[in-house]
């Protein structure tokens, strides 16, 4: 039996009011109608069996393959666009599916408070959480987010109020192309106390006045930043990985935007929040078992306006069976602790994963190596020797730091 063709057809929320005559031939033709509960209630009945399409998709693909004559696949806004089509591409074959797409909701958004889309930054919140995208809108000129049920506009609103972001016009579209339709203006404080309904796109416009960087204006970089900026607890205080050792550990970790870090023996979690500024859509795993040291990791976090940094208070590697496996690791200390400590985290590296040890002593770089040399495919010992200066009366002077050194290794 030939393989039933599927039209995966946009819907605006008019339903087959605002179709084209070709959408609505293929919907009230088909044999097998399958939709979300909301989209499909927009079409009326017909003699097709229904298949209601939710989180298990394959379960409606299973449908699909069974069916016996034409299929419509029932969407919102434009299949392509944050749509369902690329799944069933993929999970059908592209030759098996038409696409017959309606205006997006977030082009009809933008349409609605007149702005241009084209350099705003997109987002569908179903599948990106919001805490994986706030650095992003914080830089942001525009942004466009699908919100959800559980993330609607006033709890988007509320989440960068809470991280100091309120220079943005917020503009929440409701029921977009219906009877209903309705747009709502407002400073993000004002939408933070209004309730919408589920069917609405959140557009963010940025105040012209709005600094890039709307946090302390002494953290001027995303990493390399002056140790006098973290809080650090008064007996520790210099046993912080400093800036320039800090800066080149990181560049060493080869970090991607979304990596899995963990940062071993983390003290007041500088390394762990640079990364995390480095990785906005990634996680970092603050490793440290010290409980007061891990409240910094907290305190310094939320002063760099970090929410990707989680503290992990316990003892390495114990407190490890939990966490994800990396793609990048930076461990910090002295003795043969931090050979047998980078051994073991190598071993859970992804492939292609760096490891970066930071260690105090010749013999420490020595243990490391040898714990590495045979398992690494890359292999790299750097000695950094660093000196600042200082100006003594009307003369510069140079203050030389301890030398510090830096193993690090890739995974095959």
């Amino acid at each position: 039996m030939a393989a039933s063709q599927v039209s995966i057809i946009g819907l605006g929320d008019d339903g087959l009011d605002g179709a084209p005559e070709n959408a609505r031939r293929l919907i009230l033709d088909a044999n097998l109608l399958v939709g979300a509960e909301r989209v499909m209630a927009l079409i009326p009945q017909t003699a097709a069996k229904r298949v209601t399409l939710g989180a298990d998709m394959e379960a409606a693909a299973a449908e699909i393959e069974a069916a016996a004559g034409p299929v419509a696949v029932v969407v919102t806004g434009d299949p392509l666009f944050y749509g369902r089509a690329r799944y069933f591409f993929e999970r059908l074959g592209r030759e098996r599916c038409d696409i017959v797409p309606h205006v997006s909701s977030m082009q009809l958004a933008f349409a609605r408070v007149k702005e241009s889309w084209d350099e705003a930054y997109l987002t569908d919140l179903a599948n990106h959480p919001l805490d994986s995208v706030i650095d992003r809108i914080r830089t942001a000129q525009k942004a466009g987010l699908f919100t959800t049920e559980d993330c609607g506009p006033a709890a988007v609103a509320k989440a960068l109020l809470d991280r100091r972001i309120d220079y943005f016009t917020a503009y929440v579209c409701e029921n977009l192309g219906a009877r209903n339709e309705c747009v709502t203006r407002g400073t993000l404080a004002e939408i933070a106390g209004q309730q919408f309904g589920p069917l609405n796109v959140m557009i963010l416009i940025r105040s012209s006045e709005a600094p890039d960087s709307p946090r302390d204006p002494a953290i001027r970089s995303l990493f390399g930043n002056p140790d006098e900026l973290f809080v650090q607890s008064k007996p520790n205080d210099g046993l912080l990985t400093r800036a320039e050792v800090r800066s080149v550990a990181l560049a060493q970790l080869g970090l991607s935007s979304h990596s899995v870090i963990w940062d071993v023996g983390a003290g007041s979690g500088s390394v762990s929040v640079e990364a995390a500024q480095l990785a906005p859509g990634g996680r970092v795993f603050a490793i440290e078992q010290d409980g007061d040291e891990a409240e910094l990791i907290r305190e310094n976090a939320e002063r760099f306006g970090v929410a990707n940094v989680t503290p992990v208070v316990g003892r390495a590697p114990e407190c490890w069976d939990e966490l994800p496996d990396p793609d990048a690791v930076f461990i910090e200390g002295s003795g043969r602790e931090v050979s047998r400590l980078a051994d073991l985290a190598f071993a859970r590296l992804r492939t292609h994963g760096r490891l970066v040890a930071s260690v105090r002593s010749i013999e420490g770089v020595h243990e490391v190596r040898q714990a590495l040399k045979s398992k690494a495919a890359e292999l790299n010992v750097l000695m950094l020797n660093l000196a600042r200066g200082a100006d003594q009366l009307d003369r510069l002077r140079f203050d030389a730091l301890n030398p510090a050194f830096l193993v690090s290794a890739s995974k095959a």
